[in-house]
């Protein structure tokens, strides 16, 4: 049976999802980062690799960033 451990817990704006990032331990020998969304009584589930996890990664740093500069600029 796979072992879950839990990463971190957060809540997204302005909609209010819930986040919970999870390392899964697999019985075939392989771990994996789980994503688990839910919005109100839906659950989207993802359970992804390290590679995918940091493309996925990068480009949510990337868009932050980019974010922060369009901020920056507008004051």
């Amino acid at each position: 049976m796979e072992q879950a451990s839990q990463l971190n817990k957060f809540t997204c704006l302005p909609y209010r999802q819930e986040v919970e990032l999870q390392h899964v331990e697999h019985p075939a020998g392989f771990s994996t980062l789980r994503i688990r969304i839910r919005e109100i009584k839906r659950f989207t589930i993802f359970d992804i690799d390290e590679q995918t996890a940091m493309q996925w990664g990068k480009a949510l740093v990337g868009w932050a960033e980019a974010q922060q500069l369009k901020q920056g600029e507008a004051k």
